[in-house]
């Protein structure tokens, strides 16, 4: 991406709807004065009447035990440095964002204007009945240190500097690993460590807590080696004084026979000289951003022994925070500890360590265009899209914390916390990166029918840039132009087919072969040759037959168009697969749960027992597409039987039969109640016998087009979920037909999604 386009889209991105990337949403009923009597007076004096005579009761009554507090004052910034309390705060918001979507643990950022030491630890020890835990975040040494020693010794409640520990834990997980993947003795081997911040005095601490000796660390700050000799050295840096050398010892020089190098500093301060004198199988870590200390290439190329580790994620072996602090956080929280201790970060360390050598899921892999993980020097730590981590991470501080004494409520059933932690994410709730990986793989042609439209030219471009799809333009040559021009939406070799002003040769004779195929489909429909050749200017039309023609492999249309305008041609056109009686749309809920597949959404007014069974096993196929298992309701208003008769309940019955005949081993059952579907512990009451299990599902099928239509669009916006579809399922060839007002996000969602299903059918 265009640095120019990085920052339009980070701006908009920030500022378009509500802006910031968090908001506070209530998690109690609000409906009625009922309601508000017991959110606040009077009914509000109970709790507050309970936790002065039980103070540990806040965590019961209150979002305490949830609830982190994000705190900085913008003095150490990643990669801007000093810019302030209210620059930093999209930094703060993000990382709260990030505290959400991986551990579902809710955040306050707090930006306090001081540079003052004591002030800033007064701040927060006020604060402290307020919050459950306490994420220290860019603040430059070495007040850092001070500041965070104080505060877990006057809290009673965690508190970690994420910019020291976080690296620490990660490049410490994978430090062990890479460590017995070359056979080598952390009590033996020579560890060279550049930089001498905060990052690099917790990371060395650490490396020291797993066995690590102090006399063969060698720790550089920009003036050169931490010595004993030397009368500038500040905050920390004293605790890894080395004198076994001399104190002008050379970076270069130092690297000689050096097992491990951690660079905690700048870029390009290595070349492949340097590196070439270290020992055999040298393990690396440059992890300075955005520049590592030495590129992966130059370092692979000058020591293709070596195992590399950077903080970028388009090498192997990131070092990524994320892969620490949520969860870590998670645990703590679990167990009420009093702090984050050293047994705890320890805790994750393994943890970490040993998920790296699990196999890998198939959501992984695809995240990374099929890279086929596993353990070895390519793989020594875990990435962040791992649902795992949750359930590996988390328990393991939860652990460490109660076997070190700081566990003030400690976890009696694993097995239950484990579930509960899986379900607090919803850990199907990554669909969009299951589509754009799986569409990375084999990017196909797709034509745009709607291009005279700035949301779909800004959808393209994100199209190209992610590598999901090869772009055809259909739209006004200059219309599209002017658009592009105005939007600064640079979109260089694009192809733009005009079907009313034909470019060339080749592209009018095209439009004439379109109009003939278009005729001999249609000409026993009432379509005249005349009438198709106008027809087939139409750029639904057009796009609809470079499918069918093989000129593209996937069309994209209906933005600005009614829904049957632009369905119409592709029905016509490209057709239903064979065997399938009914083409049907489904749309897809972001539910907090995971997705929720809706069908049929867009297509069928009247639907057989038969149509029903159908619907079902397409949109079943599509689940399965995403690497989600499916769990499919019949939703109805009846509950097996519980109205005898009535038209819809009868359907949904004679369907659901014939589906357990079909296909026994399905987790499909009805009819139900939409909210039975959605309620295990409802239907494990009431219907034991359900073959959905203790489970809610995730895919709804409805009786006819004006349930399914009205749900969606009840749910999508009631709800404010995030949306995707219509999908359009059992055409010959994939077409989908956006719906009024998508997003970019979601346009692109879909053509993933065509890519997939034409990936399908290029199998």
């Amino acid at each position: 991406m265009e640095k120019n386009t990085l920052k339009e889209d980070a701006l908009e991105y920030h500022e378009n709807g509500r802006p910031g990337k968090i908001e506070v949403i209530p998690t109690k009923a609000t409906a009625n004065q009922r309601d508000l009597s017991l959110a606040y007076s009077p009914g509000v004096a109970e709790p507050c009447n309970e936790i002065a005579s039980h103070p540990e009761d806040v965590y019961r009554y209150t979002a305490k035990g949830n609830l982190v507090a994000v705190i900085s004052n913008g003095t150490a910034v990643l990669g801007l440095g000093d810019i302030g309390p209210e620059a930093s705060k999209p930094v703060m918001e993000g990382k709260g964002l990030l505290f959400k979507i991986y551990a579902d643990i809710d955040c306050f950022d707090l930006e306090l204007n001081t540079k003052d030491i004591e002030e800033f630890i007064r701040t927060v020890k006020i604060l402290e009945p307020t919050f459950g835990g306490i994420n220290l975040e860019d603040i430059s040494a070495p007040a850092c240190f001070e500041i965070e020693e104080r505060l877990k010794k006057e809290l009673n409640i965690p508190v970690m500097h994420d910019d020291q520990h976080g690296t620490a834990i990660i490049s410490a997980a994978a430090l062990l690993n890479a460590l017995e993947i070359v056979d080598k003795n952390i009590a033996t081997v020579k560890i060279v460590i550049n930089g001498a911040g905060a990052s690099a005095i917790s990371c060395t601490r650490l490396y020291v807590s797993l066995g690590a000796k102090k006399e063969n660390i060698y720790m550089y700050d920009s003036k050169g080696l931490i010595h004993p000799d030397r009368t500038n050295l500040n905050g920390k840096k004293p605790e890894f004084v080395n004198g076994t050398v001399a104190m002008d010892t050379s970076l270069t020089e130092i690297l000689k026979g050096a097992d491990v190098f951690v660079g905690l500093s700048k870029g390009n301060i290595l070349d492949a000289t340097m590196i070439k004198g270290m020992a055999r199988d040298c393990i690396i870590f440059a992890m300075a951003n955005p520049t590592p200390e030495i590129s992966y290439d130059v370092a692979k190329t000058a020591r293709p022994d070596s195992i590399m580790a950077t903080g970028r994620s388009d090498y192997p072996n990131q070092v990524n925070n994320v892969l620490g602090f949520p969860f870590i956080f998670r645990g703590a929280l679990d167990v009420r500890a009093s702090e984050i201790n050293e047994e705890m970060k320890l805790g994750a360390v393994y943890a970490l360590a040993e998920l790296a050598k699990k196999p890998v899921p198939n959501i992984v892999n695809m995240a990374y265009n099929n890279a086929s993980l596993k353990f070895g020097k390519n793989y020594i730590i875990p990435k962040p899209v791992d649902p795992r981590l949750i359930t590996t991470v988390a328990p393991a501080v939860a652990r460490a914390a109660m076997e070190s004494g700081v566990a003030k409520y400690p976890i009696k059933d694993w097995d239950a916390y484990e579930a509960e932690l899986a379900r607090r994410l919803g850990n199907e709730n990554t669909i969009s990166k299951i589509i754009e990986s799986k569409a990375k793989q084999e990017p196909k042609k797709v034509v745009f029918a709607d291009a005279e439209n700035i949301d779909v030219l800004k959808a393209v471009r994100v199209v190209i840039e992610e590598k999901i799809a090869f772009p055809i333009l259909l739209g006004n040559r200059e219309r599209v132009g002017q658009l592009m021009e105005k939007a600064d939406i640079q979109l260089p070799g694009i192809k733009i087919i005009d079907p009313l002003y034909p470019a060339n040769e080749v592209e009018r004779h095209t439009l004439h072969t379109y109009a003939n195929r278009l005729f001999e489909k249609r000409n026993r429909k009432g379509v005249t040759q005349d009438e198709a050749e106008k027809m087939i200017t139409g750029l639904s039309y057009y796009g609809a037959m470079m499918v069918e023609e093989g000129d593209a492999d996937a069309m994209i249309g209906g933005l600005a168009k009614k829904y049957p305008t632009t369905v119409r041609p592709a029905l016509q056109i490209i057709g239903a697969r064979k065997g399938v009686k009914k083409v049907c749309g489904i749309h897809i809920l972001m539910t907090k749960s995971g997705p929720l597949f809706l069908a049929d959404t867009t297509i069928n007014h009247h639907l057989t027992p038969e149509d029903i069974v159908g619907i079902t096993e397409m949109v079943h196929d599509q689940v399965r597409l995403f690497e989600i298992e499916p769990r499919i309701a019949l939703v109805t208003y009846s509950n097996f039987g519980s109205v005898p008769s009535g038209e819809s309940a009868l359907l949904m019955r004679k369907a659901t039969a014939l589906l357990h005949d079909r296909h026994p081993d399905w987790k499909v059952d009805g009819e139900m109640q939409a909210h039975m579907a959605l309620n295990p512990e409802l239907l494990g009451k009431h219907y034991p016998f359900s073959r959905l299990g203790d489970k809610r599902a995730n895919t709804l099928i409805f009786p006819n087009l004006s349930s399914a239509n009205i749900a969606y669009n009840l749910l999508g916006q009631a709800g404010e979920l995030d949306m995707i579809g219509p999908i359009l399922l059992g055409l010959n060839k994939p077409a989908h037909i956006l719906q009024w007002g998508a997003s970019i996000r979601q346009i692109v969602d879909m053509v993933g999604i065509a890519v997939l299903h034409a990936q399908e059918l290029g199998e």
